[in-house]
């Protein structure tokens, strides 16, 4: 053997990273690879030089192998210093290095390690493929086979792991290796290295998209100085990485509303553990991404973090991680439940909905040194989570500049928020214009004075919760629930349109009939999804046809009775709960659970427009211009009993006809109008008789007044 080379570091010239350890096992492998060549031309297969002719990429890999080994060492110890070389270049590398964090964590010997390389060669070099054909004639795979795997590391290097099964079992098991055709002999299953986890071994790490992950690398983790949380929150997030690197826990879940920055907390965590995140959707992996999740994590130096939206009710098991035996992490809604928080190494983080001042924290963090006119302002305007700020601040940036403004403006924001509650409440409720003013409602005293009371507790709300006394206890929230009762027609819809447009905030509506599922616990999945989105986005909430779900509980006299009662049972609870805005209408008021019309802030009754009201409603929606003579209005008020739904079809009924004939509105449209309403609700129109009396009376006026002027 050489002293030049014997005397010096052998790889000293690899850079000590995981792209440079990668290459150093490759050669590795491929040095196994040409020894079992060699060891076939001595049975009669070809000899080495017949193999490097025919292969000469071979041959570049064999030149450059030697210029690196000692002159004089045959193939059995050329096996031992691929070995001793290649773990001494490790022990001088105190970086990370995937393949190296695999082996340990995965507890694989050195031949599996080889294995892996190996069965990888064909995802490096497609040359190989045809090499790994030939050696296995008569099979056709261009992927090693489990023999040939084994057959390569027969030699004293490997005592005790020469056996093919023993070599690939661990890898198979943690997902590093695949078998594509176990239907067939176990010797003959064709091997290969899933793509994402050779890329991971290079130090490399792609984010696909048809593997639902998301891939944080520890550089672009979250510094705790950066975090905005509770004070609690924080302080108990401090000591947890103690806590898991002690073995104490290893698993943390963290509970919050939608939209809020929960993933700020574990990107917080990974920092202080000075590793990255795999962000996981239990729910869209795949049966070729699943196996690999545990390796993944290993080689990435990432903690797996999984995200649920689970419904009430409903309880997973964390996915099974071969390989990996580092600490988890787990976001969750305040719904559902995971098996696994029963383990007793499981800690649990809850955050709250912000608070002003952390708003505004969230606000300045957000906008990153932009100018805006009024932050107080914004912060006290949008009541919104964490992550949903930071969504919204980005639009608001865009919005901002699109418009000219040389500073972020109240408006630039609100129509930011707007198209944030588009994108993510558009697919569950109905939008409704926020429109109008307290001048466009029409209703009678009573009505007004619970309105302008829902009003002040909405605009309050926030502000109350400070200020109730201690006897309140823990039970008041930001929450605001109203019962609209009354008819159809009588006003309920605009008074909510009013409310949100004077509130400054969106309004969407959800009929409940709608979402009443035939299926056993469907119901309450889909009034989760609504409810838990319109509340982390603080957009009024319109619950239409209350009573399909509030309806008074009955006995239990079969399943659908039981289970109708869970329905709203579930209802009642999460309003309870609910820390948004809430006006639910309902026709049938006597039909109302009267557990749940105590649960309510503030019932409103609605009541058909009396004569004055009536006479206001068609006064309000006929044109300015109309021809119409008052006291035709009076009589029409007085005797044509209709809601305020039906005079304002009226209205625009006769307005339409007005546009068609090129003039004012005149009384014969409006006529036409009233009769099409009677017609619709199968009444007779009452003015008939009464109106030929008016009339006549009208045109003796008429002419008494026209004798007088002559």
């Amino acid at each position: 053997m050489s002293n030049s080379k014997a005397d010096k570091q052998v790889f000293g010239h690899v850079p000590r990273n995981p792209g440079g350890h990668f290459v150093v096992c490759i050669y590795a492998a491929v040095y196994r690879l040409l020894y079992q060549v060699y060891r076939l031309g001595d049975v009669g297969g070809l000899t080495l030089e017949e193999s490097l002719e025919r292969y000469p990429f071979l041959a570049d890999y064999f030149n450059e192998m030697r210029s690196h080994m000692p002159e004089e060492i045959s193939w059995e110890e050329g096996a031992r210093w691929w070995r001793e070389q290649l773990e001494s270049w490790e022990s001088e590398c105190e970086q990370h290095l995937p393949l190296r964090d695999l082996a340990v964590q995965a507890r694989l010997g050195y031949a599996s390690r080889m294995a892996f390389m190996l069965v990888g060669l064909v995802e490096e070099d497609s040359r190989f493929g045809t090499l790994f054909a030939e050696l296995q004639s008569p099979l056709t795979q261009r992927r090693p086979t489990l023999e040939l795997v084994g057959q390569m590391m027969m030699d004293e290097v490997f005592v005790g792991e020469t056996d093919p099964w023993t070599i690939c079992r661990p890898l198979l098991d943690i997902g590093v290796l695949e078998a594509q055709n176990t239907n067939v002999a176990r010797s003959e299953w064709a091997l290969r290295v899933p793509p994402l986890l050779w890329d991971a071994a290079r130090g490399q790490v792609y984010a696909e998209d048809k593997h639902h992950f998301e891939y944080v690398p520890a550089a672009a983790t979250l510094s705790f100085d950066r975090l905005v949380v509770e004070d609690s929150t924080r302080q108990k997030l401090k000591k947890i990485p103690e806590l898991l690197q002690t073995g104490i826990a290893r698993l943390v879940v963290v509970r919050a509303i939608q939209g809020a920055n929960s993933k700020d907390l574990l990107s917080v965590l990974a920092s202080q553990l000075q590793c990255g995140i795999v962000y996981i959707d239990p729910e869209a992996m795949d049966d070729e991404f699943t196996p690999t999740i545990g390796p993944l994590c290993v080689m990435a130096r990432a903690m797996p973090v999984f995200t649920y939206d689970l419904g009430p009710g409903e309880t997973v098991n964390l996915p099974r991680l071969p390989g990996y035996s580092g600490p988890i992490g787990c976001l969750m809604g305040l719904e559902g439940g995971l098996h696994n928080e029963a383990d007793d190494k499981a800690i649990t983080l809850s955050m709250s909905s912000p608070g002003i001042e952390l708003r505004k924290q969230h606000w300045r963090e957000a906008f990153n040194g932009q100018d805006v006119e009024s932050i107080d302002k914004i912060a006290e305007s949008f009541r919104l989570p964490g992550a949903y700020i930071q969504q919204t601040a980005r639009m608001a940036i865009a919005h901002g500049g699109l418009n000219g403004h040389a500073a972020i403006t109240l408006e630039d924001v609100a129509e930011a928020s707007r198209t944030l509650n588009r994108q993510l409440l558009d697919s569950l409720a109905s939008h409704l214009p926020a429109s109008g003013n307290w001048q466009n409602i029409i209703a009678g005293e009573s009505t007004l004075q619970r309105l302008e009371e829902l009003y002040r507790r909405c605009r309050n709300r926030e502000r109350l919760v400070g200020f109730l006394g201690p006897g309140f206890g823990e039970n008041c929230n930001c929450g605001v629930r109203a019962l609209m009762t009354g008819a159809s027609g009588t006003g309920k819809t605009l008074a909510a349109k009013i409310i949100a447009a004077e509130l400054g905030m969106d309004l969407y509506r959800v009929d409940l009939a709608a979402i009443v599922n035939k299926y056993i616990g469907e119901t309450e999945k889909n009034l989760h999804r609504i409810l838990s989105r319109a509340e982390a986005l603080d957009v009024v909430l319109l619950l239409d046809e209350g009573d399909a779900l509030l309806g008074s509980r009955t006995d239990v006299k079969s399943a659908n009775d039981r289970y109708a009662n869970l329905e709203t049972n579930y209802l009642l609870q999460r309003l309870e709960n609910y820390q948004g805005i809430v006006l639910i209408t309902t026709n049938l008021v006597q039909n109302i659970d009267r557990a749940f019309q105590r649960r309510m802030d503030v019932v409103i009754p609605f009541f058909s427009p009396q004569l004055d009201e009536r006479l206001k409603i068609l006064q309000l929606h006929l044109p300015e211009d109309h021809a119409i003579e008052l006291r035709l209005l009076e009589v029409t008020a007085a005797h044509c009993k209709l809601n305020g739904g039906q005079l304002r079809n009226a209205a625009m009924h006769a307005t339409l006809n007005a546009l068609d004939s090129d003039q004012p509105v005149l009384w014969a449209s409006l006529e036409e109008g009233l009769r099409s309403e009677y017609r619709k609700a199968g009444s007779t129109f009452p003015l008939d008789s009464v109106l030929n009396r008016q009339l006549r009376d009208v045109d003796m006026d008429r002419f008494v007044g026209a004798l007088g002027g002559s």
